[in-house]
């Protein structure tokens, strides 16, 4: 008898990954998992993009980055990514929260609110990955179809059975 792992096909895509991540523990997590990997020159430096469902994520770690990060370039690394991406995602890597991740994360949410960037403080490799899937499987396009369907259909019957829906049906 199949198990219920055996019975759904496993999901996979193909990622394109900037060169500068190469010898990343996350990229070994991710082929670990059997997706296809592509390296290029030609995206921004630690992007994942995922073209089959049109998000894009830059991870950023703030021990990388200068005293004064407004100095590294990391708002104009930035604000570059989120006009040529637009589902773009930021991977704070904080393995904690100090004073600094959270100043840099305060900065990052002030100048970019309203903006079509979302920031997600990631603590380590798997919640990398983690993440980075399950939001490429959600909006890739055989997966945001079965999404959308089971919310209609999940609307309709809250609508059919809705007390308020019942009482308009009953008056003439």
């Amino acid at each position: 008898m199949a198990t219920n792992k055996e019975a759904i096909p496993q999901w996979k895509t193909t990622i394109i990954v900037s060169t500068s991540l190469q010898n990343n523990d996350t990229i070994r997590m991710i082929s670990a998992q059997q997706h296809r990997i592509r390296f290029s020159d030609s995206v921004e430096s630690g992007a994942f993009i995922f073209p089959l469902s049109g998000t894009a994520f830059l991870l950023v770690d703030p021990q990388d980055l200068l005293e004064h990060f407004e100095e590294s370039g990391l708002i104009k690394r930035i604000k570059t990514f989120v006009q040529v991406h637009r589902n773009s995602f930021l991977l704070l890597y904080a393995p904690f929260n100090g004073k600094k991740e959270l100043e840099i994360l305060s900065v990052i949410q002030q100048r970019f609110f309203g903006s079509n960037l979302r920031i997600l403080p990631v603590r380590n490799n798997a919640e990398i990955v983690k993440g980075m899937l399950t939001i490429a499987k959600a909006t890739s396009k055989p997966h945001v179809d079965s999404i959308r369907d089971r919310m209609s259909l999940a609307r309709a019957h809250i609508i059919e059975s809705s007390p308020v829906w019942e009482m308009l049906r009953d008056i003439p």
